[in-house]
């Protein structure tokens, strides 16, 4: 009797949410009526201009049309977006932000406009309305550094729906995550998106002379913050532990699998013939070789095979592959069962180059640091 007692209570108090729903829904509508009909007339429309002032006296002038229509469109829009209707959300929201003069509620239009598209999966779309986010975001002068720091950070983690799904993602999760000022974002308060960066970085080959940097910030970062996938590079880049790198890649497999944007790509992969577990694992493999290489001459191939989380046989398929692709300066003797690296020291001229590159570098932080500070007095 109780059970039947709270489900009906349960029903009479959804009952009355719904007649609360429908009747908020009508008031915006009415609200937001002679805006959207002149929206939905495509000669009216044609009317409108680049210029946000004469189109808001031309609305007000012929259409009877003010701010609280306008408002009330902002307003019709989020309640869609809150009942579902992410189409209807995204196309008001644009249209609002066609004649929003407010830049705060302009950008927040911005935000659900782009938060629809990732619900609807509309990544293209959604992939230029982050963008344009991002140039506000690094342009606009925010209350408080800290509110700008969230900005970026709420961001990033927006983007990973859109990264993910997009052909080019690994390479654009570098481009946003690796910029000085997002990944300050990062390690200021959102270390747990170094898992993806790392990620990109172990599986995008192209993007090795930044991958030397971040490897500074696994370093300065694994005290305070551990993750299976950071701990691997941390082991392999940092410690040089080669008997815990091994354990971490089996960890990272299984972190892989279990995460909700790395492991989309297990189940459906659009872009790539390869998993991306296997791409992983291959990199980390051969991140381990190169490392292992460099610090000794000459290798077991059994204990370079425990190494490679591989038997014997796949180990030694794996390294003749390796040599015979990428040029590498080592051969396998058979007899013995090792493998037999020859020296590789970079010239002065490649050192020098090396070290310039870094001291660029290292100005053009502090240069940008030095400029930030000024504005930051200056506003005050």
């Amino acid at each position: 009797m109780m059970k039947i007692l709270l489900l009906l209570l349960v029903a009479l108090d959804m009952i009355e949410r719904r007649v609360e729903v429908v009747a908020r829904l009508k008031a915006l509508e009415e609200a937001a009526t002679p805006l959207v009909a002149f929206l939905q007339n495509a000669s009216a429309v044609q009317e409108l201009r680049a210029d946000k002032q004469y189109n808001l006296q031309m609305l007000h002038d012929r259409y009877q049309i003010g701010p609280e229509q306008i408002e009330a469109l902002y307003q019709y829009a989020k309640f869609q977006f809150e009942c579902g209707n992410y189409s209807g959300a995204a196309d008001y929201l644009y249209q609002y932000r066609a004649l929003c003069t407010n830049s705060e509620r302009s950008l927040s239009a911005l935000w659900g406009k782009m938060a629809a598209e990732v619900l609807m999966q509309n990544w293209d779309i959604a992939l230029e309305e982050l963008n344009r986010l991002k140039e506000i975001i690094d342009s606009k002068s925010f209350s408080t550094p800290l509110n700008q720091i969230q900005s970026r950070i709420w961001l990033m983690h927006w983007s990973l729906f859109i990264f993910f799904n997009n052909e080019n993602g690994r390479t654009q999760i570098i481009d946003l995550f690796n910029q000085d000022k997002y990944l300050n974002a990062i390690q200021t308060n959102a270390p747990h998106l170094l898992r993806y960066l790392a990620t990109a970085f172990i599986v995008n080959k192209r993007r090795r002379p930044q991958f030397k940097d971040f490897i500074k910030v696994i370093q300065q970062e694994q005290h305070s913050y551990k993750d299976p996938i950071t701990e691997f590079l941390a082991c392999v880049y940092v410690n040089y532990d080669f008997d815990e790198a091994q354990k971490k890649m089996k960890e990272c497999e299984e972190v892989i699998l279990n995460d909700p944007f790395l492991g989309k790509h297990l189940e459906d992969s659009n872009f790539s013939t390869v998993p991306l577990r296997d791409e992983f694992l291959e990199n980390a493999r051969l991140f381990v070789f190169e490392t292992y290489c460099r610090i000794h001459q000459r290798i077991d191939m059994e204990v370079l095979a425990e190494k490679l989380n591989l038997n014997y046989e796949e180990a030694e398929r794996w390294i003749v592959n390796l040599i015979r692709n990428s040029k590498l300066d080592a051969k396998i003797d058979s007899q013995s069962g090792t493998v037999i690296m020859e020296p590789n020291h970079s010239n002065v001229y490649e050192q020098l180059i090396d070290h310039t590159k870094a001291l660029s570098g290292r100005t053009s932080k502090l240069v940008s640091q030095i400029l930030e500070h000024a504005q930051a007095q200056s506003a005050r």
